[in-house]
């Protein structure tokens, strides 16, 4: 229980200058701190996305983290200090959310050469296609109407 308090005050949230929100382990050794040096190591980042969802209250934001870093399989990587704005602790829920995720980052899927990430990708069979297309064209067209026109 104690190691994983401490693994769990080493989890930062660091705003970079661009607008990315980082969430990752951050060491606090004297050379990460030291004012000399012009990086600072982070282990397994992932990005803090905020995803918009309309709910029947109004507008709430989603949380997703993705992996920061999709072109590489190193789990440490250095950040010039002069790019971050801020580091700041993860709260709770937070921290449970990234050690969620962290438990499986090397199964997290990384970009191919193409510039897209992998996804898995499910391929219907026709008459999945055609109950698919029926519940669309049922939702978007009024019996007058043709397919292909929505008005």
């Amino acid at each position: 229980m104690e190691q994983s308090k401490t693994i769990t005050e080493k989890i930062k949230i660091i705003k970079l200058v661009n607008g990315d929100d980082i969430v990752a382990v951050v060491e606090n050794s004297k050379s990460q701190m030291d004012t000399t040096h012009q990086t600072i190591c982070i282990d397994k980042p992932l990005q803090i996305k905020y995803v918009p969802q309309i709910t029947m209250q109004g507008f709430k934001d989603y949380i997703a983290l993705i992996r920061w870093t999709a072109y590489t399989n190193d789990n440490h990587i250095t950040i010039p200090k002069d790019k971050i704005m801020t580091i700041t602790n993860a709260n709770e829920a937070m921290s449970k959310s990234y050690l969620g995720v962290v438990d499986t980052y090397g199964d997290i899927p990384l970009a191919n050469e193409g510039g897209k990430r992998q996804a898995m990708m499910m391929k219907f069979s026709t008459k999945e296609n055609r109950k698919l297309n029926e519940i669309f064209d049922d939702r978007f067209y009024d019996e007058d109407d043709e397919p292909g026109t929505i008005h």
